[in-house]
């Protein structure tokens, strides 16, 4: 799926230019939406496992927007050769919904998205709470919780000392801690990773290494500093989850590591239209990668279609 681009100002940045690849048709009404941010280390081609006739996310029946995050190195980033300045969650939302105006939405039926797209989407709904029907956030929170944000910076300095020296260097072990975390504690008990077509957990690191250094250590630090920007305080978290008025199905993973069930469990409570669907999983984090595993993802996909439902009903759709 080739992206198209759309030009906006962002934060500092003049003329940025905003990537993005859709689905389907626009109705006349401007409501049959359904957004898909991207997520760290993905690209709106991530998502086509999610697109589908017959699927919860029909092109037949919805207009699915794919945007990609500033830094990911195919919308503006740091790569590019740009004069960079670093850019929040909040930046990257209000983009999005230029680009959307831009397209003649109205409403957004469904926001969803795994890890920091799903960030992004529950943003979405705190930010422009009367153009969101609902929210699937599989795998990711609102904010970047202590527990969350201890993991990056125990990470990101492999990428500012090592990469000025040896970018590929820095690239490969920095994949290699990130999936350390990336899966559970039974995962590497029981070696899951045979089932995943790994002779050994050094296949899997070595996968994770090579995967990490098709990116650029920049564009990864740039994504990151908007990632660890949405650490908030309790209470101001809490204030601004309140203001979401979209049905939210929040989906942690029991054994994810990054974003716990118990800081999911807070969100939730704080959300006053909120279900709580923990996903129970082996694969920790990686339960909820698109298309990925055949049980958590027909979870999710039930949940996509609930979250249709929900919206649509709500705006005498059917």
């Amino acid at each position: 799926m080739t992206a198209r681009y759309f030009t906006v100002d962002v934060g500092p940045l003049r003329h940025a230019l905003l990537a993005y690849a859709t689905w389907g048709q626009l109705n006349a009404t401007g409501d049959n939406a359904v957004l898909l941010p991207s997520y760290f280390t993905g690209t709106h081609e991530n998502y086509v496992a999610l697109i589908g006739p017959g699927m919860a996310l029909d092109p037949d029946r919805y207009f699915i927007i794919a945007p990609n995050l500033f830094g990911n190195g195919i919308s503006t980033s740091p790569s590019h050769g740009v004069a960079w300045s670093p850019l929040s969650i909040e930046d990257n939302v209000h983009a999005q919904h230029e680009l959307l105006r831009h397209l003649g939405v109205r409403r957004v039926a469904l926001a969803a998205g795994w890890s920091i797209g799903a960030m992004q989407a529950l943003h979405w709904a705190m930010m422009y709470p009367a153009e969101i029907g609902s929210v699937v956030a599989v795998c990711g929170s609102a904010f970047c919780w202590p527990i969350n944000a201890a993991f990056l910076e125990g990470i990101t300095p492999i990428l500012k000392a090592v990469a000025p020296i040896d970018e590929r260097l820095a690239l490969g072990l920095f994949g290699r801690a990130y999936c350390s975390w990336a899966y559970s504690a039974e995962f590497f008990r029981t070696n899951l990773y045979r089932m995943l077509g790994f002779a050994n957990l050094e296949a899997l690191f070595n996968q994770w290494e090579g995967d990490h250094q098709q990116h650029r250590s920049a564009d990864l630090l740039a994504v990151l500093h908007s990632w660890t920007g949405t650490a908030r305080e309790p209470t101001l978290a809490r204030s601004g989850l309140s203001r979401i008025s979209a049905r939210c199905f929040v989906m942690p993973c029991y054994s994810d590591s990054y974003f716990t069930v118990q800081d999911a469990v807070f969100e939730a409570g704080a959300i006053p239209n909120a279900v709580l669907r923990p996903i129970t999983s082996p694969y920790g984090h990686c339960a909820g990668a698109p298309g990925r595993f055949d049980v958590e993802s027909a979870q999710i996909e039930t949940t996509f279609a609930e979250a249709l439902s929900v919206a649509t009903t709500a705006t005498g759709r059917t």
